[in-house]
């Protein structure tokens, strides 16, 4: 609660809760807000400008841009948080066993980190896609892959931080067994730095789902999906530059927002985690006398 107060005391915090709430509910309610099927195609509707029947407009297929936009958040806020599960998950294990354990197990781990981190993440998540083919597990998998390294090298240098601390030797001398003390004692300070990483990942994740879709090797059409809506409206920048300029901006708008809440993560949580691990620390010093 006194993060969520701390969290709610920052302007900018609004702001982006704000236009994540709106982005959340549009997902998860397109069926209900959608005017229009976004995969219904009208030829004798194609390219139509703004009306009461289409608040947007149609795209050059006769589909409703309107829907389309909606449903497209939930296709990339539904992939998005898929792959960041995921990347999280990868990048917890890695990076508290490298951490905990040290030695060899380090330094194989953190090589391996290496050879991920040696390539630019859209550049490698190109090559898996191209390789294997376009497709929604595809498209999760390569960015996933692509995205842990950088996280469990993370975890690994706050596990080498707070694995030194009095509590966790106070730990360690009275016989506790390592999985409770990496889970127990040392994950939940990782935890902070995670929720910060991720919040600003999400975005990326957005950009680079739309980046994949717009070079057709992300999400395939009919789906709606706002890269690929971007790419479809390429031939009519001219005559009808909105057929861009819409999924463009819901981009824009999404990855602004959830960079604002990360930024706001980071000024709260960073501070409250620092004073944790002095106090755990000052705990176990009064309780071994």
């Amino acid at each position: 609660m006194a993060i969520l107060q701390k969290l709610l005391d920052h302007k900018l915090a609004w702001l982006g809760l704000s236009l994540i709430a709106i982005v959340v509910l549009t997902a998860i309610f397109a069926p209900l807000i959608a005017p229009h099927d976004p995969l219904a195609v009208d030829l004798m509707q194609k390219l139509q400008p703004p009306s009461a029947a289409f608040p947007l407009g149609t795209d050059h297929l006769g589909r409703c841009i309107l829907s389309r936009l909606i449903y497209g958040a939930r296709v990339s806020l539904s992939i998005s948080l898929v792959v960041i599960a995921l990347t999280t998950t990868i990048s917890l294990v890695v990076g508290l066993i490298a951490g905990y354990v040290g030695g060899r197990v380090d330094s194989w781990l953190m090589r391996v980190c290496d050879v991920f981190l040696a390539f630019p993440a859209l550049i490698l998540s190109l090559a898996i896609v191209g390789i294997w083919g376009a497709g929604v597990g595809n498209l999760i998998f390569a960015l996933a892959i692509t995205h842990w390294a950088g996280y469990a090298r993370i975890v690994r240098s706050r596990v080498l931080s707070v694995k030194e601390s009095d509590f966790i030797q106070a730990a360690i001398v009275s016989g506790a067994s390592s999985l409770p003390i990496m889970f127990k004692h040392i994950l939940p300070f990782t935890i902070a730095e995670l929720a910060i990483l991720t919040s600003l990942d999400i975005s990326h994740m957005i950009l680079h789902i739309a980046g994949l879709s717009f070079l057709g090797l992300g999400i395939q059409p009919p789906t709606p999906e706002w890269g690929a809506m971007i790419n479809d409206g390429r031939e009519y920048f001219r005559r009808q530059p909105e057929l861009m300029l819409y999924p463009g901006l819901m981009i824009f708008i999404t990855t602004l927002a959830f960079n604002i809440v990360g930024d706001v993560l980071r000024d709260v949580l960073d501070p409250r985690m620092e004073k944790q691990v002095r106090s755990e620390t000052l705990k176990a010093k009064l309780q071994n006398g």
